[in-house]
């Protein structure tokens, strides 16, 4: 287990991504025209700063699927009206986390492990739920095999936790083959009756 994640999950998350980036170059800059005007000059990519291993700040990028329109006041509208049919579409096959593949190659992220949160959310988090910084943030997890955004923030970090005490290659290649039943299937994309997931309160 020590081997597989000090030193072959990365050399592995480093291959993969490297060849996934020049395998999907053509249909990627596509995506990117496609969302460009979508958007409505909004741009195609959505960067962010969020918490990697340890607590380290990087950015990530992933496709941006919302505009960036506003009210007479000049606040960004509700997530829902500012969703994009083509942003349904990228979202609900996930096709937005596949820039991700970038910092994967970088060394910020892996293929699998706890999602990249927001940086607001580290001073809300349980000493166990923080424990999640343990390793690299992944694209998917083991918390997106079972639930995604369809479960509690609780039982989120639950299984996030879960996962760091049991990494291993074994559980990385269920979580692969998980992951890529469920995006086939479009399961758990998003909460019920919400467009995007609600944000973590400390207590949710």
């Amino acid at each position: 287990m020590k081997l597989y994640s000090r030193f072959l999950k990365r050399a592995i998350d480093l291959t993969l991504s490297g060849l996934a980036l020049i395998v999907l170059a053509v249909p990627l800059a596509c995506v990117t025209i496609w969302l460009h005007f979508a958007n409505k000059g909004a741009g195609a990519f959505f960067r962010q700063e969020r918490p990697g291993k340890n607590g380290k700040v990087f950015k990530v990028i992933k496709f941006k699927t919302m505009t960036d329109e506003r009210d007479e006041q000049g606040k960004l509208l509700p997530d829902a009206e500012r969703l994009t049919k083509v942003g349904k579409f990228v979202r609900s096959t996930s096709i937005d986390e596949l820039p991700q593949l970038w910092n994967v190659f970088k060394g910020d992220m892996a293929l699998i492990g706890p999602r990249p949160l927001l940086t607001s959310y580290l001073p809300l988090y349980s000493p166990t739920q923080a424990r999640r910084h343990e390793v690299r943030p992944g694209i998917t997890g083991w918390a997106q095999c079972h639930g995604r955004n369809n479960i509690s923030w609780a039982q989120k970090f639950e299984y996030d936790v879960w996962y760091v005490d049991h990494l291993s290659f074994k559980v990385d290649c269920q979580v692969i083959l998980t992951t890529i039943r469920k995006v086939l299937r479009r399961e758990d994309i998003s909460a019920v009756g919400q467009a995007t997931i609600q944000p973590f309160d400390g207590t949710n």
